[in-house]
């Protein structure tokens, strides 16, 4: 998938990421309760019809939770988006 908010390189990996990624921490955790989960898989699916493939996420939001819901919500979206 072309991203439409333009592209970078990842350091030396050669992997092309969007320019504008999202951050997915406060989904589940970090900033007050976890976002309702069928919000939070909406909000990753618009960013995905928006251009983003960078999506920020780590063991430490959770554990694995956060993990969990961004690998549900980008499922639909397998072959076009590097997780």
């Amino acid at each position: 998938m072309k991203s439409k908010l333009g592209t970078r390189k990842l350091g030396n990996s050669g992997l092309e990421i969007s320019s504008l990624g999202l951050g997915c921490m406060g989904m589940t955790m970090g900033y007050g309760p976890a976002g309702d989960r069928k919000d939070m898989i909406k909000l990753i699916h618009d960013a995905v019809e928006r251009g983003v493939t960078f999506f920020d996420t780590a063991q430490v939001y959770g554990p694995f939770t956060n993990e969990e819901l961004v690998s549900e919500a980008l499922a639909p979206f397998k072959g076009e988006i590097r997780v």
